[in-house]
């Protein structure tokens, strides 16, 4: 059997221990490889979990900005429509009031235009009455007196043609004076005594032709 020599030893030893050297640092190499992996794992599992609780505290605050937004909203709404009765009512109130006094006046015009339109309303004939180019007379003296009134030309013998617009004009002029006189009356009150002057007035066609009419006589 031959003999080893020792030269050659060393050298199987020292590949040996080469190949060793290389498959630890392999290992070496796909540990650190595999533990750098673990940590990349866990430092994404961590980043997800911060940015999941950052999204949710993100989210509750949107909430509350939003919660805050509505309420503010609902107080202004709320604001508004109490804004709106107030006005309403007020406008309501005015609309009466002014209606009130619209609906009496549009009486009391009624009521004049009635009372002026009777006196152009024509009667049935009486045989008692004489009636001279429309003045009439009930016995011999009246009928003198009409034919008199007949023959001046500056008499004016139909004065209820000119009532309406005498007594627009009047109520034009004596209205506004009333007012200042009596603030505290209704525009109906005022109306009343409006029409109570006017029935005396000397304004009034009617009342400048009985006048006319008597001192004739």
């Amino acid at each position: 059997m031959p003999k080893k020599f020792k030269g050659e030893n060393s050298k199987a030893a020292e590949a040996k221990a080469r190949k060793n050297a290389r498959e630890q640092e392999a290992a070496d190499r796909a540990e650190k490889e595999r533990l750098d992996e673990l940590w990349k794992d866990d430092d994404k599992h961590i980043a997800r979990k911060l940015q999941r609780k950052d999204d949710k505290e993100k989210k509750r605050v949107e909430q509350l900005e939003r919660k805050k937004e509505l309420q503010q909203l609902h107080e202004q709404e709320m604001d508004s429509i109490k804004g709106a009765k107030a006005h309403a009512a007020k406008v309501t109130r005015a609309q009466i009031l002014e209606n009130q006094e619209r609906l009496a006046a549009a009486a009391e015009a009624a009521k004049i235009k009635s009372q002026l339109s009777h006196d152009e309303v024509p009667l049935e004939e009486n045989v008692n009455r004489i009636e001279v180019e429309g003045t009439e007379a009930r016995n011999v003296d009246e009928a003198i007196s009409a034919l008199s009134v007949s023959s001046d030309p500056q008499l004016d013998r139909h004065p209820e043609k000119r009532v309406k617009a005498a007594y627009t004009d009047f109520e034009a002029t004596r209205l506004p004076v009333l007012k200042q006189e009596n603030p505290n009356m209704r525009l109906s009150q005022l109306k009343q005594i409006l029409k109570k002057e006017w029935m005396k007035s000397p304004e009034n066609p009617l009342n400048q032709r009985s006048a006319a009419f008597n001192e004739k006589r």
